[in-house]
């Protein structure tokens, strides 16, 4: 756990008692605050109890006397109207913060000689198995490395920082529109597009609440930017550290100072500019002078050249999965890591559970559960993937459904629609290939069926391009319903190594 001063003896009310909210609270007692939990379920009160925390009705408490509010991620700040305790906490003039801000001013309060590498990455797709990836990478390399935040373990609940540690965080859009002083070493926007617009007011907002994980970098941290949209390109101007920026295929890309490691080891792309003046002697240009990272199936490029060959690297198909690896890449050398120990890193990783994972082989058909792909967006990194697919989709619904999938329909061998959009998403697929499967179970034997009938080497796609809360609690539930249906149509399991 790693204890928040700053607040010693003073009440600090704490609302959602969830994952975040409650390792929030341990850490703000273990830094000598009175944590003030409440939660509108009456479980999460229970649990406070037993753990000895005073729970008070915030409706009815005395806001004057707060410090802070910590709000759980889940709970509106601005949109589509603010939370209760939020308006409560403004008419008191009380500061409303959240768990990766405490994080912040954790690390803030340490001496310089004890503070401990930070890397963040956010993005619409793409940032959980990014956030794997630097982790491992990082360890594999012989660092020592703590990953957690919006992806495993909450922030708080990481280790204590020590000298030469490195925090690996995932952070969501929620959590950051809680931050001020949350200033990562490397930052990381993998990619945006439309997602969460109601609980950010639209597009303009949702970007604005990305963008914040760039606001308290210095000049000497590194920004690493995915410009495939333009609201990657547009989020550029007026960053604060040495940028470079990263793209799956030719766009324009913008250049700062690209200084990304300290330390030899890829050959030539480690020459540059010598003159850069104020720097810290710790970086010395990896990337000097070049304007971007081009990431494309099995290789990463800079200024023409493949600067990493990953194609052997089972864990990371398709050209999205490139563009992974090269935040990870850009990150480790940020981080001192040699050219050589990154490329190793990325050609061991084992991969993360429903995210292009290979979970049985049935002779030549093999099947991937993409259960995170909750959105048009993730299913098209997906389905590009792979030249042909019987693809597994559907489950509730977001605006737009599979509308912009139409150019990868000829890809589709057939489509077998699962949950609540099944029927709005056989309209859109129109003449190609399909049929209501409804469950999971008969979605998965119709399209190995379909699969093995058609001879060779044939994938068959778990990649819902849906929220998964008509049939499942969580993408997680969907995407093991998927590998129990294929086991048990007897197929062998497989690993990434």
């Amino acid at each position: 756990m790693i204890p928040v001063p700053g607040y010693e003896g003073r009440r600090v009310a704490v609302f959602g008692l969830g994952r975040s909210g409650i390792t929030a609270a341990r850490a703000l007692k273990a830094g000598g605050a009175i944590p003030v939990l409440w939660d509108d379920g009456v479980s999460g009160r229970l649990q406070a109890q037993a753990e000895g925390f005073v729970v008070e009705d915030l409706t009815t408490a005395d806001w004057s006397g707060f410090a802070a509010l910590v709000l759980s991620p889940g709970a509106p700040l601005t949109h589509p109207k603010p939370h209760w305790t939020v308006d409560k906490a403004r008419e008191a003039g009380v500061p409303v913060v959240g768990d990766i801000e405490l994080f912040a001013r954790a690390l803030d309060a340490l001496p310089q000689g004890r503070r401990p590498k930070v890397v963040a990455i956010t993005g619409t797709n793409g940032k959980s198995t990014t956030t794997a990836l630097i982790g491992w990478v990082l360890q594999q390399a012989g660092l020592t490395v703590y990953v957690g935040g919006n992806i495993g373990i909450g922030v708080l609940a990481l280790p204590e920082p020590t000298p030469g540690a490195v925090y690996v965080i995932e952070v969501s859009s929620y959590q950051l529109d809680l931050t001020t002083r949350f200033a990562p070493d490397v930052a990381i926007l993998t990619n945006v597009s439309p997602d969460h617009l109601d609980r950010h007011g639209g597009m303009e907002g949702y970007v604005a609440a990305k963008r914040r994980i760039f606001q308290a970098q210095g000049p000497e941290a590194v920004a690493l930017v995915g410009v495939d949209e333009d609201w990657g390109q547009g989020i550029l101007s007026g960053l604060n550290g040495r940028v470079i920026t990263i793209c799956s295929s030719a766009h324009p890309r913008a250049s700062g100072d690209p200084v990304l490691s300290q330390g030899q080891g890829a050959g030539d792309q480690d020459r540059g500019r010598t003159d850069e003046v104020d720097r810290p002697k710790t970086w010395v240009p990896a990337f000097a002078g070049m304007s971007g990272i081009e990431a494309m199936p099995g290789a990463i490029r800079a200024e023409g050249r493949i600067i990493a060959d990953i194609a052997q690297a089972r864990s990371l198909p398709g050209r999205h999965n490139a563009q992974n690896a090269a935040f990870a890449y850009a990150a480790a050398r940020a981080l001192g890591v040699s050219h050589e120990a990154a490329v190793k890193g990325l050609l061991t990783f084992p991969g993360l559970s429903h995210r292009m994972e290979a979970v049985g082989r049935i002779g030549p058909v093999r099947f991937i559960n993409d259960s995170k792909a909750t959105n048009a967006d993730a299913a098209r990194q997906a389905l590009s993937s792979y030249p042909k697919v019987f693809w597994i989709a559907g489950g509730k619904p977001k605006d737009g459904g599979i509308d912009d999938l139409t150019d990868l329909f000829p890809r589709v061998a057939k489509a077998y629609l699962i949950g609540d959009a099944a029927q709005a998403f056989a309209d859109t697929l129109g003449d190609t290939p399909h049929v209501i499967s409804k469950t999971m179970d008969a979605a998965v034997a119709a399209a190995a069926a379909d699969a093995q009938a058609a001879g060779g080497d044939q994938i068959v796609l778990l990649s819902p391009a849906c929220a998964s809360f008509d049939q499942f609690p969580d993408f997680e539930a969907r995407g093991e319903a998927f590998r129990a249906a294929v086991l048990n149509l007897g197929a062998i399991p497989e690993t990434a190594r």
